[in-house]
């Protein structure tokens, strides 16, 4: 059986793992499980699959955690250094899945620690991916892309060296606002933005992908999931989100990896790799779909994906900053304080004000996030004053 640990395993990523894990439960063991505040569903998936350790992070919730797991073996454990005992313990994989920086810590436990990592956090290598890049290879871990995209790039790969690769495609629905004009996309609503016409995802990734940053951020991971320049990583926009990317090769083949939008195919690739195992996602039916249609993106409507790329160009801090901008900016939007089409304004301003130095630990990343953070939160109360 292989041991597993699911850091984030109450969001969607961690729901479906868990689906996916109880639908074979001959093959996989699970060691540990965390939570950031909801302590309810945290220790009924404890119950489920009989784990050893539940972790919330919120610590004033640890005593509600014990209560709920009381006549289990399972131990309750919170905070940061749980977090980490979590990240680094006896699980040969460790599927990371805690949204944003704040699972960065955990991450980067896992990596030292020498685990093989399905990477769901794609802030991660957004915002430190040259720390981490390092460390896995200094510890000789392994990441294995969670993310239906870079996954998708990962098995079309398929043992074939990096060498070999011309460019990388990297397929976009368009989200919610593929064909919608500018004035409409300036007064969306966070209902609206929510509305995901493929896939289920959280608030914050289904706002990212309405703008397209989720695009690129994934554009940026891409490149250090697979080492290629930006110049060698394309985006396309795919709205029946069938291919989920391609890899084209230097004799002129392309390689796409297809599927139903269902977040268990790469999840579940990433949990039996090297192996395959059984999903329950519906079945591709292409005679059914009939028609699968592409367009270049539009940087002028969706300006994020443009910011993206610079940030990846100018290296640096910029990758961290464009992060946490964003962050700060769709938190604002989801809570009606911001409009839809401030997001990458705000995003932009702190980038061309931004001339921190590049971060050399985790420390650094870390301070360089907290400081755009306060900065980005000024400038939407100077523009809400």
């Amino acid at each position: 059986m292989k041991k597993v640990s699911i850091l984030g395993a109450t969001g969607s990523i961690g729901k479906s793992t868990l689906d996916l894990i109880q639908r074979s439960p001959d093959e996989f063991e699970v060691v540990a499980l965390t939570a950031s505040v909801n302590v309810g569903a945290l220790a009924d998936a404890a119950r489920r699959t009989n784990a050893k350790l539940a972790v919330i992070a919120n610590e004033g919730r640890l005593s509600e955690l014990e209560t709920a797991l009381q006549g289990t073996d399972c131990r309750a454990a919170a905070g940061p250094s749980a977090l980490i005992e979590a990240a680094a313990g006896e699980a040969e994989l460790v599927v990371a899945a805690i949204v944003g920086c704040a699972g960065l810590k955990p991450t980067m436990a896992a990596i030292e620690a020498g685990k093989t990592i399905a990477l769901a956090n794609k802030e991660a290598l957004v915002t430190a991916g040259d720390i981490m890049t390092e460390a896995v290879r200094r510890n000789e871990s392994t990441l294995l892309p969670v993310d239906s995209e870079h996954n998708a790039i990962f098995q079309s790969l398929a043992g074939s060296h990096i060498d070999q690769v011309s460019r990388i495609i990297l397929t976009a629905s368009g989200g919610p606002f593929r064909t919608a004009s500018t004035a409409h996309m300036r007064d969306a609503t966070p209902a609206q933005a929510v509305a995901h016409p493929n896939w289920s995802m959280g608030a914050k990734i289904s706002v990212d992908s309405a703008t397209l940053m989720n695009k690129g951020l994934e554009l940026i991971e891409a490149h250090y999931l697979f080492g290629l320049p930006s110049d060698r990583i394309d985006i396309l926009v795919h709205p029946q989100s069938v291919i989920h990317s391609l890899v084209e090769y230097v004799d002129g083949s392309v390689l796409a990896q297809l599927g139903s939008p269902d977040m268990r195919i790469p999840i579940a690739y990433a949990l039996a790799w090297p192996d395959r195992m059984p999903t329950p996602a519906q079945r591709l039916d292409l005679a059914a779909i009939s028609r699968l249609d592409f367009e270049e993106p539009d940087l002028e409507r969706f300006p994020a994906l443009r910011l993206a790329r610079e940030a990846l160009e100018a290296r640096g801090s910029a990758p961290a900053v464009l992060n946490a901008a964003n962050e700060i900016a769709v938190a604002s939007f989801l809570e009606g304080g911001i409009r839809f089409s401030d997001i990458a304004r705000l995003v932009e301003s702190a980038l061309q004000q931004n001339d921190r130095p590049a971060p050399q630990s985790i420390e650094d990343v870390f301070e360089i996030d907290q400081d755009v953070r306060r900065s980005v939160t000024l400038l939407i109360e100077e523009r809400c004053a």
